[in-house]
């Protein structure tokens, strides 16, 4: 069987506001939120609404044949749950057609498998119950954040009894990355990597440079699947659910192209569309798959210079995760949110300088001036709630004691 995995990543991070030097240990709030409703609702017209709509119409088109799957961040959950419900209420809509499949990620979108795998895997569960709360099954397949893989963060996985992981196609090297694999371990995980180069065909052409030319035409696309060799059994096509109108021009045609896609399939291939989990089902794996090194969504292996790469970022995330332990202590459920939320990617992506040089086009610092605005701001939040939690800790160190000496006396 030949077939296509179709799978959007949803992310919206709960962004934060600024926050100066005087303002530590005075505000125990840290988000920016005409900042968080007005993004938000700008996605939901531009973006979510609109392609959400069109795949139940697809999928009412051709019943039990075309079929996608969603990566939705806890945070994206939580910011349609408080601005834009009606979002949540049309992701629910889609999963009662049982014509779409929701996969686990970590709950705030963050890096924790690489820097706590306890973290890691609280998040992931944590994930898990809100997907199975919101949409009504609990999921069986995993898709780190920015796809990042090695066989530890696949042992983590399997361990927690997930079938399968999506991973970056450059996580192959050589291989053939339309097919299926296992984890190196030889355990019950499958691995099935994403074909970046089509895509990035779909991605790029309507929101990079080439945008302003001649658009991607399904016909074309659909003739590059004909041409992939006879023993390609599965395509995974993983893309930003922003393509869809949130990014560029909402009009350039790829909505055009979505609605097309799946009638030009379904007539002149012999591909089918299937879910994460149905591919497992369908296709054995070909081989084991050994990553020893960290793999990014953009393949370079040992480099998460993006994010983690320099001093400002090393320096923000080493405290970070210096406080876990602490973290753990206590049941405060305000400083558990804001510990989970200040772990998300973005705040990271935004102090990175390598993407300012060397493309400064594709560079995003939010709504900070600069990547070193960024990290003075993020120091600050982070220094505030390091204070809260240690009033925290000792508050509930005094207690316990208190009650310890009246159980004596």
């Amino acid at each position: 069987m030949k077939s296509i995995c179709l799978l959007f990543n949803v992310h919206q991070p709960v962004r934060l506001r600024r926050m100066r030097f005087y303002d530590i240990g005075n505000s125990d709030y840290y988000y920016d939120d005409y900042h968080n409703e007005t993004e938000a609702k700008r996605l939901a017209d531009s973006c979510y609404l609109r392609a959400n709509d069109l795949i139940y119409q697809l999928i009412q088109k051709y019943p039990n044949r075309f079929k996608v799957a969603f990566s939705i961040s806890g945070t994206a959950i939580d910011l349609f749950k408080r601005y834009t419900p009606e979002v949540l209420t049309s992701f629910q809509k889609l999963a009662a057609t049982g014509c779409v499949e929701f996969v686990a990620q970590p709950y705030a979108h963050s890096y924790a498998s690489v820097m706590d795998g306890g973290e890691f895997i609280r998040q992931v569960a944590k994930h898990a119950d809100e997907l199975e709360s919101s949409f009504g099954k609990r999921p069986t397949v995993f898709a780190n954040t920015k796809l990042i893989y090695t066989d530890e963060v696949g042992r983590m996985v399997a361990g927690m009894g997930y079938k399968a992981a999506l991973i970056n196609s450059y996580s192959v090297d050589q291989k053939n990355p339309n097919c299926v694999f296992q984890s190196s371990d030889r355990g019950p995980l499958s691995l099935l990597p994403a074909n970046t180069a089509m895509s990035d065909d779909i991605a790029r052409w309507f929101t990079g440079p080439q945008a302003c030319g001649v658009p991607l035409i399904a016909s074309d696309f659909v003739a590059g699947l004909k041409a992939l060799p006879a023993g390609d059994g599965n395509v995974n096509l993983i893309l930003d659910y922003e393509n869809f109108g949130g990014r560029k021009n909402k009009n350039n045609g790829i909505f055009d192209f979505l609605k097309r896609l799946p009638s030009l399939i379904f007539k002149s291939t012999d591909f089918k569309f299937l879910m994460p989990s149905e591919v497992v089902e369908s296709h054995q794996p070909v081989s084991e798959l050994k990553v020893p090194e960290t793999i990014r969504l953009d393949g370079a292996k040992t480099d998460l210079s993006a994010w983690l790469g320099n001093d400002l970022q090393r320096e923000a995330v080493e405290i970070l995760y210096a406080l876990t332990a602490m973290v753990n202590q206590t049941d405060d459920a305000d400083l558990k949110k804001d510990w989970a939320y200040l772990q998300t990617s973005d705040h990271f992506s935004f102090m990175c300088t390598r993407m300012l040089s060397e493309y400064p086009d594709r560079c995003s610092c939010g709504s900070f001036d600069s990547p070193f605005d960024a990290f003075v701001n993020y120091m600050n939040i982070l220094s505030d709630f390091n204070i809260r939690l240690q009033h925290v800790l000792t508050t509930n160190g005094k207690r316990r004691k208190q009650l310890h000496d009246n159980r004596i006396a």
